[in-house]
């Protein structure tokens, strides 16, 4: 029992530990640094996945052995995790303090987040295993943060609202990531990837249905390109929420204003205390 309860414990973090920028004592392996190490760590995960990297991958393009990887992280998972922080630094951030319009601000961080995901398949994972504290992590969630809370919306409907927005691009850019990984794979563009693959669910009669009705709605929406097509889509969704953030803003007003006006009509008709 204590076994299993000690690996149902929260990951931790190389932010945590005081690891992320401690080395090993001794002498530095020739040509090594830990910014090196983590920017070929992403280039290896961008091209290979996840599943396919290993420290002894990375120690060979890095013409060295293992140990002189260890020297500069303790395990695999730091050096992950450090990646993942690294990339998140790639998003150029809007500042909340501008004056720019919130609704812009909220699009900006949108387009940002679903572009990484699309660039690095391997952060959608990422994301769900670490504990994102990192500073370019940090950066991004504060950021978020007080974009919506320039919405108009009450503290307690700040995150539902961050759920709302950012739930939707992650699985959004997840799927699109996945795309293009998968279409990658197979020596296709994404264009060639998606025929093929509507090809080969037109062969299947208990699809016909579904399928037509796709055909139609594809048809409907235009877009020459798969990429075109997944960019509107993207784009009228991110509406449809901002435009829902605007009504619920109006909605907790107009409540507001009803419970102020019941407060005042309920102290009028207290009589005071002689």
């Amino acid at each position: 029992m204590a076994k299993a309860a000690r690996q149902e414990q929260p990951r931790s973090s190389v932010w945590l530990e005081g690891k992320a920028h401690r080395r090993r004592g001794g002498g530095q392996p020739s040509g090594l640094d830990r910014e090196r190490i983590t920017r070929t760590t992403i280039r290896l995960l961008d091209a290979d996945g996840l599943a396919k990297f290993s420290m002894r991958r990375l120690a060979g393009e890095l013409n060295v052995t293992a140990m002189s990887v260890y020297w500069y992280v303790d395990t695999k998972d730091d050096l992950l995790e450090l990646a993942l922080d690294e990339v998140m630094a790639e998003m150029r951030l809007p500042d909340p303090d501008s004056g720019e319009d919130w609704r812009e601000q909220v699009r900006a961080l949108a387009r940002e987040y679903r572009m990484l995901l699309v660039r690095h398949p391997w952060v959608s994972t990422l994301v769900g295993v670490f504990l994102n504290i990192g500073p370019h992590n940090l950066a991004f969630a504060g950021t978020v943060q007080r974009v919506v809370r320039r919405t108009g919306l009450p503290a307690k409907r700040l995150t539902s609202t961050i759920s709302a927005v950012f739930q939707f691009v992650y699985g959004y850019g997840t799927l699109e990531g996945h795309l293009a990984s998968r279409a990658a794979a197979g020596g296709m563009s994404v264009d060639e990837y998606f025929q093929q693959a509507l090809n080969t669910v037109t062969a299947a009669p208990q699809a016909a249905d579904v399928l037509q009705e796709s055909r139609e709605i594809m048809a409907a929406r235009g877009g020459d390109t798969v990429a075109e097509m997944l960019e509107r889509d993207f784009e009228f969704a991110l509406e449809l929420l901002i435009a829902g953030i605007e009504a619920m803003v109006d909605r907790e007003a107009e409540a507001s204003g009803e419970e102020e006006a019941v407060g005042k009509e309920q102290a009028r008709e207290t009589p005071s205390t002689p």
